[in-house]
């Protein structure tokens, strides 16, 4: 029986990476009720990561740069399409749905941590943001406030802005769970159609030799 050789794919810091922020949001998303230091802290953590992604989707090595995995409308479709009918093709990196996944679930963590440092600074006055936001709060928000709150006994505008603020917050952070779990069933789906364990692939790196998108 012939064996395919195993090529590296992905790289050590991308690696770092992906295992880090699966980490680190997992301790801030069930420490989010918690008065603790650990929530923000983890918080910075992901932002972190995020900016490192940011610039290794531009000069990291060849899959893990965004245009590796940038695909149009039509090949994605298209994919969906192959995948549906079982002649879905096998890519090294991401193929056009997972790269979609990819950017969706960096967009979502983005919007999750920028509205969580403008809670932790209209709540706490604490964080990069809190001197923005409390100029925000006197001059900008209150009219949203305002608006959106019309009918509540709300006296305090610094409370409302907050909340308005959390809710958001917390909403981007609950449609980041609902990404990751749609995530680990393609994942599962794709190494069971594939016969290979990505999730080995994306501990060591390498994945057997063939296909390449």
């Amino acid at each position: 029986m012939k064996i395919e050789r195993e090529i590296n794919v992905w790289d050590p810091l991308l690696r770092m990476f992906h295992w880090g922020l699966v980490l680190f949001f997992s301790v801030s998303y069930l420490t989010a009720e918690d008065d603790s230091i650990i929530h923000p802290w983890s918080g910075y953590a992901i932002i972190g990561l995020l900016f490192f992604r940011l610039v290794w989707g531009f000069v990291g090595p060849r899959h893990a740069r965004f245009k590796d995995f940038m695909f149009s409308k039509q090949e994605t479709t298209g994919y969906a399409k192959a995948l549906l009918k079982g002649r879905a093709r096998r890519y090294l990196g991401h193929n056009p749905l997972g790269g979609a996944m990819v950017f969706t679930l960096l967009f979502s963590l983005m919007a999750t941590t920028v509205t969580g440092l403008m809670v932790y600074g209209v709540e706490e006055d604490k964080g990069p943001l809190a001197a923005v936001m409390s100029a925000q709060t006197q001059f900008v928000f209150p009219s949203i406030i305002a608006t959106a709150q019309a009918d509540d006994d709300h006296d305090d505008e610094h409370d409302g802005v907050g909340e308005l603020l959390e809710e958001i917050h917390e909403f981007f952070a609950n449609f980041t769970v609902f990404l990751v779990v749609i995530h680990l069933v393609g994942v599962f789906f794709e190494s069971v159609y594939h016969r290979e364990s990505l999730v080995a692939a994306m501990l060591n790196g390498k994945k057997r030799e063939g296909s390449q998108g």
